[in-house]
């Protein structure tokens, strides 16, 4: 949690430090610096965990505006806390959009892994010095029927926080996907 700070104007709400590291990371890509424009970024440890950080940073706590990006699983979780906390109505997507919320199809490393491409992201992969450890995962006997995006994202999951913003390193500003080229553009 972060104290009230009076150079901060905008909290963005994140389910963890992947998504954290990787939003930073892309705004650094922009050549933007988050903290001087008083944005922070503030991983809650979990999306079921919303409801008090809205209720906390946003109009009915500290007053910070707040923004937010989520995994379509937890899509509902962010759509109960922003109805709760009179930041506005979210009975649809297009509701929490407007509100500053953006939803991952099915999650940020799978955004980035599709805006990248497989070879693009073996290549990270390769340059992490992980070659061998993902050819390992990739003979589990569970693993061999996977498509290789599968794949891929199966074994960054233990790994997201390392992979989040060394994908987006690899990722062309330009083609960002688009929950987090929105986002950013929100704030």
């Amino acid at each position: 949690m972060i104290p009230y700070l009076p150079d901060v104007s905008t909290v963005v709400l994140v389910e963890g430090v992947s998504d954290q590291r990787a939003i930073e990371a892309l705004a650094r890509r922009r050549g933007r610096l988050l903290s001087a424009e008083g944005v922070v970024v503030v991983p809650m440890g979990g999306a079921q965990a919303i409801g008090s950080f809205v209720e906390r940073y946003g109009p009915l706590g500290l007053g910070y505006r707040i923004t937010g990006l989520c995994d379509v699983g937890e899509e509902p979780y962010f759509r109960r806390a922003l109805d709760r906390s009179e930041v506005g109505p979210c009975a649809t997507r297009d509701e929490m959009e407007q509100l500053g919320f953006f939803v991952c199809d099915v999650d940020l490393e799978d955004e980035l892994t599709r805006a990248l491409g497989a070879d693009a992201v073996e290549r990270v992969i390769e340059a992490a010095g992980e070659t061998t450890s993902f050819r390992t995962f990739r003979k589990q006997v569970e693993k061999r029927e996977l498509p290789l995006e599968q794949q891929l994202h199966g074994f960054m999951w233990n790994r997201k926080r390392r992979y989040a913003p060394l994908l987006v390193e690899a990722l062309d500003p330009s083609r960002a996907p688009r929950p987090l080229d929105r986002l950013l553009a929100h704030v």
